[in-house]
């Protein structure tokens, strides 16, 4: 789950990084009040969950309320990566010295909380590792001890801060207790901004949240941004399903995440293009199942849909009759390609021969992905 700027840099604040005054406005009259209110310039930030807002002209600089109002209203008629842009941070101006970049985030070769900090803020941080990978500095976080003085000295000495040291020391120990506290996957400052009074100012921030800890969390499942999912999504996780959407023609579903992986990969080993990852889970009732389907079948430009299932704890002929269930109500004559293996996997095709809708049962995965290429390669034709 990912946070807005204003969301994150609020975190941030709780815990003692300094942010720049600001608030959110959702319509341009309240950006001149907030510009006002603020008392001279100021910035105009879209708050949309997709980097390169300044580039798409979604971050713009004010000198008057009147002027933030103008930017604001720009800025609320824009789309930017695809994102309507509903909300705006109006935040006050800033004389920056230099720009930083401050960041904690999970190493799954280390096994634990890597802290990344470079003299070169302001861009994505991914351009910087690969121009410059020396650029940026790093020190793995052991789980145990902690972020330690010695390293946030040493990482502040790699990019040229010995003058903000203890300044420096207070932010990254406080970025570090954020992303911890929060079950983070990621929290950065980009820029950390070194003002003309020698201040470190969290000028921007993001955060990722691991969506498997947020049954800790209820205050924080509360920032959710319901416009980061599409409509699919949303009902995906109100369902407990997980589901992604990519495009394809065809449809999967699929119980497992790691056999959805690989059904994903020989459908594209056969030349087709997979339409989306869903996941059922390892106990899918008929209900899920279900609802599942009905969520696939509705995913745009499909020609046909796949169904891998591992009947372990799920059950092949509960998720035979969840697959008839869900087809008793939906229109379509768009083909599936079912292959059920495991725990009672004989009743379960015995319940989908026996139905009147088109399906197509398949033996092994790999002649299911065949079937599947094969029927969408002719619709397209069609």
């Amino acid at each position: 789950m990912r946070l807005q700027e204003h969301q994150s840099k609020l975190l941030f604040a709780e815990r003692g990084i300094a942010i720049p005054r600001g608030a959110v406005a959702a319509a341009p009259e309240e950006a001149r009040r907030i510009a006002r209110d603020l008392g001279g310039a100021v910035a105009v930030k879209a708050q949309v969950l997709v980097g390169g807002r300044g580039k798409a002209g979604g971050v713009r600089l004010a000198s008057t309320p009147e002027e933030a109002e103008e930017a604001a209203t720009a800025i609320l008629k824009m789309q930017i990566g695809g994102c309507p842009v509903h909300k705006l941070l109006v935040e006050e101006a800033v004389n920056i010295r230099q720009e930083l970049y401050l960041g904690v985030a999970i190493d799954r070769n280390l096994r634990q909380a890597v802290m990344m900090a470079s003299a070169e803020g302001g861009v994505e941080i991914e351009q910087v590792a690969r121009a410059d990978p020396g650029a940026i500095k790093v020190v793995a976080v052991d789980p145990l001890l902690g972020l330690g003085t010695a390293q946030t000295q040493g990482l502040a000495k790699g990019i040229g801060l010995p003058e903000e040291l203890g300044t420096f020391d207070g932010v990254a120990r406080s970025l570090y207790e954020t992303f911890l506290s929060c079950d983070a996957l990621l929290a950065e400052i980009n820029p950390l901004a070194v003002t003309n009074t020698g201040q470190l100012l969290a000028l921007d921030g993001k955060m990722v949240l691991d969506d498997n800890a947020l049954f800790r969390h209820p205050d924080l499942e509360q920032l959710r941004d319901a416009s980061d999912e599409t409509p699919a999504e949303r009902e995906a996780r109100g369902a407990g399903l997980s589901y992604v959407y990519l495009g394809g023609e065809i449809g999967c579903m699929v119980n497992g995440a790691g056999l959805a992986m690989a059904t994903m990969d020989v459908i594209k080993f056969f030349g087709g293009a997979p339409a989306n990852f869903l996941d059922v889970g390892g106990g899918a009732t008929a209900e899920q199942v279900a609802a599942a389907l009905r969520l696939v079948m509705r995913t745009p430009q499909i020609e046909v849909v796949l169904i891998n299932i591992f009947g372990g704890i799920t059950r092949c002929d509960e998720v035979a009759r969840g697959i008839v269930a869900a087809l008793e109500g939906i229109e379509s004559r768009t083909p599936l390609v079912v292959q059920l293996s495991g725990t009672n996997e004989g009743q379960g095709r015995e319940i989908l021969n026996a139905s009147a809708h088109r399906l197509i049962v398949a033996g092994t995965l790999t002649e299911a992905a065949q079937k599947a290429v094969a029927l969408a390669g002719s619709r397209q034709e069609m």
